[in-house]
């Protein structure tokens, strides 16, 4: 029998509509936004980034979803009709795409996260849901929602912020940060702060919001409204919803970010520059990976197309494979890859070696060549006998590489059609 603690949760989870943000330009990972939105890039060796917020909400029992989208979304919508149009209809669960409407007196695009839900709360009010969580499409992490949903009603907040601990020195850099009584109420909020406020006793941490909001529908509507007529509002929740509701007096509480399975450290990254997404791919190849995909407790959900199994074609010496993962339907001959990531449908012609390399869907990449610490967008052919990433001065003249020494090729800089593929 269920516990009443469950029911509960079940209950209040019904009446929650998750608003999903994904309409950002993502420009911060250059090449690889060229011809789609940030939430849809890929991720994982068969996941797109926005897989893992919509999985979150699937364990979470959230099950009326809407996902605000705006620029270069026409992969992310194949993507999310493919694969997560299968939401139960029968029971008044959902999952809408909603554009960029316009539907304010200047007709622009969204200018800010709240403008973004401002933008759509006549369909938000359509629903009546009692409960509203925004949560942001571009972040890879595990969390239940519904952990916060009981907390945000059992302390009676307006409004709940998801919170973890970081560095100081990076807070000041990419977070909001904030302070805390011993209740967990936020008495102090401010955005990217060039000196952040410290926790006690923590040696130079910070308590820094995830994005992740939860708020009664009422308060949202209002203050939403509110900011709206605000000529001197940027319209974003983190430089002026959250900072003008505490200091009005109202309700704000922060909640602790926990693993959702287990006592492990909390997964949460935000992969918005190429070097961070480069990384928290590769990392997923440690023996003890900080995010374990095979989880069977929280699995991630995804759309892909049905592929045959990976293939070796090695009748001679056969080829070496080392600490990397390789999606159905790539076909691999003798050659040596170390610490690498073959997305779906990649080739590997004979006597390559690959190290650090991630293959988007597609890939082929001709006998002979040696890559290494490089990205390839999806459907690259790399011709043969080609030599990446061991002089990144040279490859600088042709491609793009990072601050770290990322090496980042796409069809365009291999002088190869960039035609849209929406399988890919």
């Amino acid at each position: 029998m269920r516990s009443n603690r469950a029911r509960f949760v079940s209950r209040l989870t019904n009446n929650t509509m998750a608003l999903i943000l994904a309409g950002g330009r993502g420009e911060r990972l250059g090449v690889l936004t060229d011809w789609r939105t940030k939430p849809a890039v890929p991720f994982g060796g068969k996941f797109r980034i926005i897989d893992f917020t919509l999985s979150n909400c699937l364990h979470s029992g959230i099950n009326k979803i809407c996902v605000l989208t705006q620029y270069k979304s026409h992969s992310l919508n194949r993507h999310l009709v493919k694969g997560w149009g299968t939401i139960n209809n029968n029971r008044g669960d959902f999952l809408d795409i909603i554009p960029a409407q316009q539907w304010t007196d200047n007709e622009t695009w969204f200018k800010g996260t709240a403008d973004a839900v401002f933008q759509s709360l006549d369909i938000i009010e359509s629903y009546k849901p009692q409960y509203v969580i925004i949560l942001a499409g571009d972040h890879i992490y595990n969390m239940d929602y519904g952990e916060m949903l009981a907390e945000h009603v059992n302390t009676g907040a307006d409004f709940s912020i998801a919170c973890m601990m970081v560095e100081s020195k990076m807070a000041a850099k990419q977070f909001g940060v904030m302070s805390v009584d011993e209740g967990g109420r936020v008495t102090h909020f401010e955005e990217k702060p060039d000196e952040p406020t410290t926790v006690p006793g923590q040696n130079g941490m910070a308590l820094v919001s995830m994005g992740v909001y939860l708020v009664s529908s009422e308060y949202l509507v209002n203050s939403l409204k509110e900011d709206a007529l605000s000529e001197m509002s940027a319209h974003d929740f983190g430089k002026d919803i959250i900072p003008k509701g505490i200091k009005r007096g109202d309700h704000f509480h922060a909640h602790t970010f926990r693993n959702p399975t287990n006592d492990d450290p909390p997964y949460w990254r935000d992969v918005g520059t190429i070097d961070s997404y480069y990384t928290a791919n590769i990392e997923l190849l440690k023996s003890e990976p900080p995010l374990n995909l095979y989880d069977p407790d929280w699995p991630t959900v995804t759309y892909q197309r049905q592929l045959p199994p990976a293939v070796f074609n090695c009748p001679e010496v056969g080829a070496n494979i080392q600490s990397s993962m390789i999606s159905g339907g790539c076909v691999l001959g003798n050659s040596q890859v170390r610490n690498s990531i073959l997305f779906s449908e990649v080739s590997v012609e004979n006597n390559c070696k690959l190290d650090g390399v991630l293959a988007l869907a597609g890939c082929r990449i001709g006998a002979n060549s040696k890559l290494r610490n490089v990205i390839l967008d999806n459907g690259c052919i790399v011709p043969k006998g080609t030599t990446v990433g061991y002089d990144l001065r040279s490859d600088a003249a042709v491609y793009h590489v990072t601050e770290k020494g990322t090496v980042v090729i796409n069809r365009k800089m291999l002088g190869q059609s960039i035609k849209y593929r929406p399988e890919l």
